[in-house]
């Protein structure tokens, strides 16, 4: 489906932490994730390939080194990438879904990674140049002000990243500001459905 604009009336974030505090905390969580610091999530996630299976990847799509287990779902399921297309994954972590997106899109493609955190980025790279993957680019930034020009991206992929976003609302419109006309976005990602108990309310419980 073409892309809308879905900011027309969008809520406010319900957390009561400020975004410095939420972005801090959210960037230092998944540095130490990605280094394997004290702050790091529990690796508790199950067996990698049986979680990649209920997410939607198949045996052999996942490359196991960007694999960190901190998706929510298989954004390319809908994404319908095409031969020779330029494709933006905001949130991008290690680049467990942009490895997958270089198969689809080729040689004449091109894939973007934007993450904010970069201990993230540097595992990223490393991936990159030990596969010998040269059209995907790891970018330093944050979702709500992408290192992209306008009007140039196919696609926009994220997975599990937007939900942590302080201001959604300015994501989107960044969204839709490096979108081509016509433009397509594929997300996976989690919705609260009711409201958010106070003790939970916090950047720390907001990071995970």
């Amino acid at each position: 489906k073409q892309a809308r604009d879905p900011t027309r009336g969008a809520m406010a974030d319900a957390s009561g932490a400020g975004d410095g505090d939420i972005r801090n905390a959210v960037r230092d969580m998944y540095a130490a994730t990605a280094i394997g610091g004290a702050l790091a999530f529990h690796n508790n996630a199950g067996n990698p390939a049986v979680r990649n299976e209920l997410l939607g990847y198949r045996e052999g799509d996942v490359v196991e080194s960007a694999d960190l287990g901190l998706g929510c779902g298989n954004p390319l399921l809908a994404a319908n990438l095409k031969p020779g297309e330029t494709v933006v994954d905001l949130g991008s972590g290690a680049g467990m879904d942009c490895f997958m997106a270089v198969k689809q899109v080729g040689p004449e493609g091109l894939v973007i990674g934007v993450d904010m955190t970069p201990e993230m980025l540097t595992k990223a790279r490393v991936s990159a140049q030990t596969q010998g993957t040269k059209n995907v680019s790891f970018r330093l930034g944050e979702i709500e002000h992408l290192p992209v020009a306008d009007s140039i991206v196919d696609c926009l992929i994220s997975n599990c990243v937007i939900n942590l976003s302080p201001d959604k609302p300015q994501v989107y419109r960044e969204m839709f500001r490096v979108l081509k006309p016509g433009g397509r976005i594929s997300i996976s990602d989690v919705l609260r459905t009711s409201e958010i108990p106070e003790a939970l309310r916090t950047a720390q419980a907001y990071a995970c």
